[in-house]
C-alpha cells in the first residue's frame, strides 16, 4: 500500500519540481535588466562602454556614478533636486486623494441617494480618460486660475498635487467603495440606532476598519505618482519643480551616453518605490486578500 502511494506521489513530485523550475528561470529573465542596471552603475564610464564586458561585474567597484547622478556635475544637475520634489509632490498627493476616495466609497457604500447609481460610473469613467487628451484644457485651466484668481498653480509642485489628486480620485473611490460593500450594513444601522451621525459612523467605525483599503490604495497611489512622467514635463515648466522622473530624463550628454551615470541615477529613482514593495508588499496582498477590489 505505501509502495502504490509512493508511486502516485512521484509524478507529482516532478510536476511541483518542474513548476519550481520554470517559476526561477521566469523570475531570473524578470530580475535580468536589474542586474544590468545594478553592476552598470557601480562600473566606470570606460568600462560601462565596452558592450564586451556589459554582462561582467565591475573590476572595481565604485560610487562615482551614484556620487554624480544624485549631486550633478558642472555641466548636468543631478537627482537629488528632483527627489525632493517628488516628495513633496507623493505624499500629499497621496494622503488627500486616499482621504477623497475613502469617504466617498463610505458615502457610495453606506449612505445610498437618489443618483448614486449614476454618479458612480460617472466618477469611474475619470480612469478611462487619457492624460493626453486633458492636457491643454488642464494647461489652460490653470493659467486662467492665476490670471483671475492669482492662485499660482502652473509649473509648481502645488499644480502637480492637484492634478494627481484629481486623476487618484475614481482609483480609490473604486478601490474604497468596493471594500466598504463586504463591511455588513447591521454595523452602521446599529450605529444610527444608537444615535451616530454621518461624521462620527465613519470616524469610529468604518475608518478604524479601513487599514487594509489604505494600504492598497497608498501603495497603488505612491507608486503610480512616483513614476509619472506625463504631467510632470507638461506642468512642471521649470527645473526647479521638476519631479525625479524629469531629472532622470535629463541626465545625458550632449555628445555621448553616459551609460553608467544613467544606470545608477535610474536605480536610485527606482528605489523608493522598491522599497515601500519590499516592506509592504505583504500588506498590499493582505489588503486585496480582504475585499479591497472585490466587486
Amino acid at each position: 500500500m505505501t509502495t502504490a502511494v509512493a508511486a502516485r506521489r512521484a509524478p507529482l513530485r516532478w510536476r511541483r519540481i518542474l513548476l519550481y523550475a520554470v517559476l526561477v528561470m521566469a523570475a531570473g529573465l524578470y530580475l535580468v535588466p536589474v542586474y544590468v542596471l545594478l553592476i552598470t552603475g557601480f562600473k566606470s564610464q570606460q568600462e560601462a562602454l565596452n558592450i564586451f564586458t556589459m554582462w561582467t561585474p565591475p573590476n572595481v567597484i565604485g560610487f562615482h556614478s551614484f556620487q554624480v547622478a544624485w549631486f550633478g556635475a558642472p555641466d548636468s544637475v543631478g537627482l537629488e533636486q528632483g527627489f525632493w520634489n517628488s516628495v513633496q509632490m507623493v505624499i500629499p498627493a497621496t494622503l488627500i486623494s486616499s482621504m477623497i476616495g475613502s469617504v466617498n466609497g463610505y458615502i457610495l457604500s453606506k449612505w445610498k441617494f437618489r443618483g448614486a447609481n449614476l454618479l458612480f460610473p460617472l466618477i469611474l469613467f475619470g480612469m478611462f480618460i487619457p492624460y493626453q487628451s486633458i492636457l491643454i484644457p488642464l494647461v489652460q485651466t490653470y493659467q486662467l486660475l492665476e490670471r483671475y484668481t492669482g492662485i499660482a498653480l502652473y509649473s509648481t509642485i502645488a499644480g502637480l498635487v492637484v492634478a494627481h489628486t484629481i486623476y487618484g480620485i475614481p482609483i480609490t473611490t473604486l478601490i474604497f467603495r468596493n471594500y466598504y460593500a463586504a463591511i455588513p450594513n447591521e454595523m452602521v444601522e446599529a450605529s444610527r440606532i444608537d444615535g451616530a451621525n454621518f461624521f462620527s459612523i465613519y470616524r469610529y467605525i468604518l475608518f478604524p476598519l479601513s487599514v487594509p483599503g489604505f494600504v492598497v490604495v497608498m501603495i497603488w497611489q505612491f507608486t503610480s505618482i512616483w513614476n509619472d512622467f506625463l504631467f510632470g514635463i507638461t506642468l512642471a515648466n521649470t527645473p526647479k519643480v521638476y519631479p525625479i522622473t524629469l531629472s532622470l530624463n535629463n541626465i545625458a550628454g550632449s555628445f555621448h551616453v553616459p551609460w553608467n551615470i544613467q544606470m545608477a541615477a535610474a536605480l536610485l529613482t527606482a528605489v523608493p518605490p522598491l522599497l515601500v514593495y519590499i516592506f509592504l508588499g505583504r500588506y498590499f496582498m493582505r489588503g486585496l486578500m480582504a475585499g479591497s477590489l472585490k466587486g
